[in-house]
């Protein structure tokens, strides 16, 4: 039978956020020991986020969504802030179920989750939801906070409104959407990048990563073209968002209107030309050179 006082993470658990969290949570380490274990966790996730490439072509931010935000932010700007006492005591009502401890927890900590939010614009969704999903992160970490152990709720809540907002931008922003795995690779293939980038003082090639990860130049090449950001031809551009991106995009299949010009001066000449044939002479023309259709 395996020993109780043994803390190890079991490894099927590793992957497993609210076990992983269950097993920290049960030390009786201090809140110091507490912060560094997260602040290992939020770098983890920061280097999958770096996997999804910022999205450079987007619209402007809309009247209403400006609107929607600037009324949230209003609503919560004088949100007080619990005091170590009252944040004991109403986790404590929210670890019982009461509704009224849960809502304060909440509600106190809304500004925290802007805060984190703010980090993360410009890669691929509103600020708006971006606080949806960290608000969503903070009331898992209402339901799973103990406070009895020690800790303050901000300390352990940051973990999980961070975990929310990204889990967020992972499946929201691309296109296609990578599976776990193939972030993870395409996250050692940009750190080594980076890494020679600085010491070569030049971008680096596909041989050049593949040489420092000791991996086949094929498996670099596809890495790299995954990093690269997909784009909807749907997408709203402008100040109104009333056009979009497909619209100002040139359609290379078709020719360039000096092309087009040219042609249907051609088809002109040669129009009038066969005019002042007679139908016999026409006809054999037409089928020799393959006009109109006619095979030759």
């Amino acid at each position: 039978m395996r020993d109780p006082r043994d803390k190890r993470v079991p490894e099927d658990a590793a992957a497993d956020a609210d076990t992983l969290i269950d097993v920290l949570m049960t030390d009786d380490a201090t809140e110091k020991v507490l912060s560094h274990v997260l602040e290992d966790a939020i770098e983890e996730i920061d280097e999958t986020v770096e996997a999804e490439p910022k999205v450079h072509i987007r619209s402007h931010p809309r009247q209403d969504d400006l609107d929607a935000t600037r009324l949230y932010l209003s609503e919560i700007e004088f949100s007080p802030l619990l005091t170590p006492a009252q944040e004991i005591h109403y986790a404590r009502l929210a670890q019982q179920g009461v509704e009224t401890g849960r809502r304060k927890m909440i509600e106190s900590n809304l500004r925290l989750v802007v805060k984190i939010a703010r980090r993360y614009l410009n890669r691929g969704l509103a600020l708006l939801d971006l606080i949806e999903e960290g608000n969503l992160g903070l009331i898992r970490a209402v339901e799973k906070f103990d406070p009895e152990r020690g800790f303050r709720f901000s300390t352990y809540a940051t973990w999980w409104i961070r975990q929310s907002i990204e889990r967020a931008i992972m499946n929201q922003t691309r296109t296609i959407r990578l599976p776990i795995h193939v972030i993870k690779e395409l996250n050692l293939y940009l750190r080594a990048a980076r890494k020679l980038g600085r010491e070569l003082e030049h971008d680096p090639t596909a041989e050049d990563v593949a040489r420092a990860l000791d991996k086949p130049v094929d498996e670099i090449k596809k890495l790299r073209n995954l990093s690269n950001c997909v784009t909807s031809v749907d997408l709203p551009i402008g100040r109104d968002g009333d056009r979009a991106l497909l619209d100002i995009i040139p359609d290379e299949s078709s020719p360039e209107p000096p092309s087009m010009l040219q042609i249907e001066g051609v088809h002109a000449h040669i129009g009038a030309w066969l005019d002042e044939l007679d139908s016999k002479q026409r006809a054999v023309v037409i089928r020799r050179f393959g006009l109109y259709g006619h095979d030759r």
